[in-house]
């Protein structure tokens, strides 16, 4: 289900089969790499399942990513074809695949049988190549097989669970690997899936709405977006089931959900072993919160530094074992040879592991705890970022001589990048140039939220920079390229005091903009709660994105407002503080 468009299984069957037979037609065949870049609608889903039918494996495309990363992504991956639609087109590099539109070509595919083409991929073919971030500037293309996928998919049947009386709400972009479940487990029980939207995936209230109108029983999201959810005054669902992964799920966080499910499953695993390879149900209490216990026919090895396992509560390096392993990286023997490694404790000439770089122990009971990472991979909002590629992209830039990148939570669940760098003989930056120059290079998450100049990087005593002692955001912040202006009184200042409780900067400008500023689609959305909060405003999250300025901002809601206008909500707010103020000046009077 997609908006008010639906799709029988049989209906998407046939649509898939004749997409499968056109794409055969143009040679495709098992371990062909195809490429889709599509919004998300139901012909996304046809469109992944015809390449899969053909015998291809898919290369997901988001269409919100750089151009040039796009096209580094087709060249990489030599993909012949991509299968996209007609909007899209210009966003795409040209003369790199041959490009199949399945809006504007249909009638032509639709001439095509509706008949399940015959089978010719075996389980270590191709199902898909995903690519993540790369520590030398450029990302790279983990190849999943079917054997994996099956696996993965057979094991989540029956641990979290789900049954053809289940509907699964689909918030995931198709670029993050997590979406395989979404889109694939359920057909594979015969549920119901529904597609959200990007922008009700990216609105708490919208997605909170959606959630009630498609009375979803199961949603799998990343904690960021849970804690949208929740912040957005989402009340609960008793009948929906929880599975959260993709990011560390805090105690706190776990507890806020469980008083408004039906259940809660945490969910572990990197790309290179398929999607998750551990779950574990949690229940409310202070104990840690745990990834749980492999999934079937996946094996975890905490080891120490000699390949030698550790005893149990000890921390170690996970290792991962198992029919969920990837085939490796796409055109990178080196790295893949690095990073799965022959199997210990294996007399199988093949057998190999994946080392996670994650460090964890396991308790007393079996569990696994993840303690954190040994290098400098994170994650935002879901998506693991290694930060060299970002440190790499930045020193491309002509005026920057240094760069670190690091990740910071000054708040609960929000994890920001802060770029640190140093220039050549003190050259001004401009920071709208940088921003500028990052996004044609570098996704949205991958864009970090604050600029500090140094004019030096701080060193440790062997001569590594010492990221523990680079200075917090607030000093050297790289300042805004608009001439400043101070916010007029009243709902300007609320507004600009708004901003600096999200975006933990001080006096922002009337006329910055609040994206410039290192604000992203989350964010936007815990501004449009506390303006709810300040001055009753309930404003859509769409006109946040359109009135990007305290000034523009602030126009918007005095016309949203005429009827009872702001500048009275804001007098009648102050008289109520006062009052609150005066009568705990009363009320300490009265103790003294």
């Amino acid at each position: 289900v997609f908006g008010d468009q639906h799709l029988t299984y049989r209906e998407l069957n046939q649509s898939a089969n004749q997409v499968a037979h056109h794409l055969r037609k143009l040679g495709v065949q098992p371990d062909a790499l195809v490429g889709i870049c599509r919004d998300r609608s139901l012909d996304l889903v046809v469109g992944l399942l015809g390449i899969l039918k053909a015998g291809g494996a898919y290369v997901p495309l988001d269409p919100s990513y750089p151009q040039e990363r796009l096209a580094f992504m087709l060249e990489d991956s030599q993909a012949p074809i991509v299968v996209t639609q007609r909007r899209l087109l210009e966003a795409l590099p040209k003369d790199r695949a041959r490009f199949v539109c399945l809006d504007s070509e249909w009638k032509l595919i639709a001439r095509e049988s509706q008949e399940n083409p015959s089978e010719t991929v075996s389980p270590e073919h191709l199902a898909y190549v995903i690519y993540t971030s790369g520590s030398t500037g450029k990302p790279k293309g983990v190849q999943i097989p079917h054997r994996a996928v099956v696996n993965f998919l057979n094991s989540m049947r029956s641990e979290p669970g789900l049954t053809s009386a289940d509907t699964l709400l689909a918030v995931t972009t198709l670029s993050f690997d997590i979406a395989a479940l979404e889109l694939f487990l359920p057909l594979s029980v015969g549920a119901r899936v529904v597609l959200a939207t990007r922008e009700e995936a990216a609105d708490g209230a919208q997605l909170a709405a959606k959630i009630a109108e498609t009375c979803a029983t199961a949603m799998q999201a990343t904690p960021a977006t849970w804690r949208l959810l929740i912040d957005s005054r989402w009340p609960g669902n008793k009948s929906l089931r929880v599975f959260c992964g993709g990011e560390a799920l805090s105690r706190e966080l776990a507890n806020r959900l469980l008083e408004r499910c039906a259940g809660l499953w945490n969910l572990y695993g990197p790309t290179e072993t398929t999607i998750w390879s551990a779950a574990a149900k949690i229940e409310p209490g202070n104990a840690p919160v745990v990834i749980g216990r492999p999934i079937a026919n996946t094996q975890f090895y905490i080891l120490d530094r000699y390949l030698q396992p550790v005893p149990v509560g000890v921390p170690g390096e996970l290792f991962i074992g198992g029919d969920g392993l990837a085939r490796g990286y796409l055109n990178r023997p080196e790295l893949t040879a690095e990073k799965f490694i022959r199997h210990p404790f294996s007399d199988e000439p093949n057998a190999r592991v994946y080392r996670t770089g994650d460090l964890a122990r396991r308790s007393p009971d079996g569990n696994i705890e993840l303690l954190g990472r040994m290098d400098h991979q994170v994650k935002i909002r879901g998506f693991r970022i290694e930060l060299g590629e970002i440190e790499a992209v930045l020193l491309q830039f002509t005026k920057v001589r240094e760069a670190v990148v690091v990740a910071r939570e000054d708040a609960p669940g929000d994890k920001r990048l802060i770029a640190y760098l140093t220039t050549y003989t003190q050259t001004a930056v401009s920071l709208n140039e940088l921003r500028r120059f990052l996004r044609e290079k570098l996704p949205d998450y991958m864009v970090p939220s604050a600029f500090m100049m140094l004019e030096q990087l701080p060193l440790t005593p062997n001569g590594k920079v010492d990221r523990r002692a680079l200075p917090t955001p607030e000093n050297h912040r790289l300042k805004s390229d608009t001439t400043f202006v101070a916010p007029g009184a009243g709902l300007e200042q609320d507004i600009a005091a708004v901003w600096e409780e999200v975006l933990f900067i001080k006096n922002p400008g009337v006329n910055d903009n609040f994206f410039d500023l290192g604000g992203h689609s989350l964010q936007v959305v815990q501004v449009q709660n506390k303006l709810r909060e300040r001055l009753g405003a309930d404003l859509p999250v769409i006109k946040l994105f359109e009135y990007p300025t305290i000034r523009s901002l602030a126009g918007c809601l005095g016309e949203k407002n005429k009827e009872e206008p702001l500048a009275q909500k804001i007098q009648e707010r102050t008289q109520r503080q006062k009052a609150a103020a005066g009568h705990k000046q009363f009320g300490a009077r009265v103790r003294l």
